[in-house]
């Protein structure tokens, strides 16, 4: 690669996740331009949004706009865009107006979506945990199920509807089960007066043999009865083989449910499919140890659009954490070369840990060379979280609708917003 330009040189950044924000912040004061495109105007902090989806929070507290998070910086320029393709031999970044934004340097850091395995069919009746859009419609969902089970003289359909389950024991799946339990046995008991809202199932459906499969063995048992003391199913051993308007079969049960939520896999965006690179089977494209794409030394994709393999051959996951690191590892590669240094220097990952919170007393925390349980660890899930909100209102905002949950058991976020957009 030729030395770089330093009075010129343009990085354009595609997603404003967390790989692609902290690269953005790791070159504050270097000599380039950078452009961030995305397709929302806001930043997402994911590993909190369950908690929209099961009333807890307001969207307002886990996400904030991309231009405000910027402001300062005037050597950025956001674009808000949709990106349909990359002219890798051009050097631009196609977006859906027939536009182009040309680039010296490109980050591909567009993140992922939930996937159905094939069957995309499922979709409508089992929605993902992805964006914003993804936790109001989970939320409408599961409170529409409530409003309708109020009006429901069949008794079969209001148990029906007063059924939730939940496809995916990792993380989301168990926070969305413990979450969700607990808003139908507390926050909402004594407000109907046709249903008794602690009568809601809700089971938990993993194909494998254990929840929380990236933990230590014991944290998946301890989440396993955790889930149970609240009053969640838990299914092992069975992978969903249906999922339509009346329920979900899995192995040789059906579950009629009228209210089914996908937590079982995620497929990577279109970014190998724009750049013509080879992928895996999630769609993650084949980086080089630097992050960058073979045969295009000016490109890296980071974050869930990559596969990153570690020295023993796993990949690394795709949580913040490994984002933000294979960020500051591509600042850092461009630093370099701007310094006329274009050694390709390996990435590598540093794990931080595993966490999972079941309900909101209890959590599951693998640090490898500690593991915690209980309230103990609960207590330090919320501190992590609330660390990583960005801004101080955030923090302060969340904390208090965590204590007003935890002293009440009510939830201040439970509007149905949008239109009913199924009858399913």
């Amino acid at each position: 690669m030729n030395e770089m330009n330093q009075a010129s040189h343009h990085v354009v950044v595609v997603g404003a996740g967390f790989g692609g924000l902290e690269l953005t912040h790791a070159l504050a004061g270097q000599p380039v331009r950078i452009t961030m495109i995305d397709k929302r105007n806001h930043h997402l902090f994911q590993p909190l949004l369950y908690q929209v989806a099961t009333t807890a929070l307001a969207t307002s507290e886990v996400a904030w706009p991309i231009r405000h998070l910027l402001r300062k910086r005037k050597d950025v320029t956001t674009l808000l865009a949709n990106v349909t393709g990359v002219d890798r031999a051009g050097k631009r970044v196609l977006l859906d107006d027939g536009s182009a934004v040309a680039y010296d340097t490109l980050v591909l850091a567009t993140g992922a979506r939930h996937a159905y395995f094939g069957h995309d069919e499922w979709e409508p009746f089992a929605p993902g945990l992805k964006t914003l859009e993804d936790a109001t419609t989970i939320r409408r969902r599961i409170l529409l199920a409530f409003e309708q089970a109020e009006r429901e003289t069949d008794p079969a359909k209001r148990e029906a509807l007063l059924t939730i389950a939940i496809v995916g024991g990792g993380p989301t799946g168990v926070e969305l089960a413990g979450t969700i339990v607990e808003l139908a046995h507390d926050t909402l008991r004594g407000e109907f007066r046709n249903i008794d809202t602690r009568q809601t199932r809700v089971v938990l459906i993993e194909a494998g043999d254990r929840i929380l499969a990236n933990f230590a063995p014991k944290l998946s048992d301890y989440a396993s009865k955790a889930l149970e003391r609240l009053g969640v199913t838990v299914e092992l051993g069975r992978a969903v083989t249906r999922c339509d308007a009346e329920g979900v079969v899995f192995g040789d049960k059906q579950l009629a449910a009228r209210t089914i939520l996908w937590a079982a896999g995620v497929a990577a965006s279109p970014a190998a499919e724009w750049l013509g690179a080879k992928a895996d089977r999630a769609g993650r494209v084949l980086v080089e140890p630097d992050l960058g794409v073979p045969g295009s030394p000016e490109i890296f994709v980071i974050g869930d659009a990559a596969l990153v393999l570690r020295p023993d051959g796993r990949p690394v996951p795709g949580v913040a954490p490994s984002a933000k690191q294979e960020g500051r590892h591509v600042a850092a590669t461009i630093k370099a070369r701007l310094g006329g240094d274009n050694t390709a220097r390996p990435f590598h990952y540093k794990h931080a840990g595993d966490l999972a919170t079941i309900g909101k007393r209890a959590a599951a925390i693998d640090f490898g060379w500690i593991k915690l349980t209980g309230w103990l660890a609960w207590w330090l899930w919320g501190i992590a979280h609330i660390y990583f909100l960005i801004g101080f209102r955030n923090r302060l905002a969340v904390s208090l609708s965590w204590l007003w949950i935890y002293v009440t058991g009510q939830r201040s976020a439970r509007l149905i917003t949008q239109g009913d957009d199924d009858k399913t």
